[in-house]
């Protein structure tokens, strides 16, 4: 089965993405905007996991998450991967509470549970809103929605999501782990 480890943020923050994306959506040819229910800032992406693995795995990741605190996050500003000119994801930035230790500690669990591959790029926490199957100059979108800042939210669980892929995406969460509380020191 194919998955990843993922934070999921409240609806409410969710929606003044949709709101702050909503004119924009459907506006530049050859952008996919995949659906709302999707949305999810990933932490690991293990591909495809067997079976029998995922016990272990899950064993581990609950280890490598009671390790951290809950993450005081927001999201600001819009970007693209590779650039705005030559994009082929577009996404909000998160800033906060750096992720990258809970990042490096999943997949270092996963590693150790034999989850096969992890995704070894500089983690960049991101929310997906849009993906183009070739490169597209996004510079307008990009610029377009300089400025935004959304509202301060707390990440307090990690998901273990399976993906299933088809015509229509659809994610499943198959287990969650809660962040140690804040301020716990």
């Amino acid at each position: 089965m194919r998955l990843f480890a993922a934070l999921v943020p409240p609806g409410e923050v969710l929606d003044e993405i949709e709101r702050a994306i909503a004119p924009h959506v459907g506006q530049v040819p050859g952008l996919r905007w995949p659906d709302r229910a999707t949305w999810h800032i990933t932490l690991a992406f293990f591909g495809e996991v067997p079976e029998h693995v995922v016990p272990e795995l899950e064993v581990r990741l609950a280890r490598a998450v009671r390790r951290h605190t809950a993450l005081d996050l927001a999201f600001e500003g819009f970007g693209a991967f590779s650039s705005a000119r030559r994009a082929r994801v577009f996404w909000a930035g998160v800033t906060g509470d750096p992720m990258i230790r809970l990042s490096d500690s999943v997949k270092a669990g996963a590693r150790r549970a034999g989850a096969g591959q992890t995704d070894e790029k500089r983690f960049h926490p991101h929310l997906t809103l849009a993906r183009a199957k070739t490169e597209t100059d996004l510079r307008p979108l990009v610029d377009s929605l300089a400025g935004f800042t959304g509202s301060a939210w707390r990440a307090g669980a990690v998901h273990l999501v399976r993906s299933h892929l088809g015509a229509q995406v659809r994610y499943e969460s198959l287990a969650e782990w809660d962040l140690a509380p804040a301020g716990r020191g």
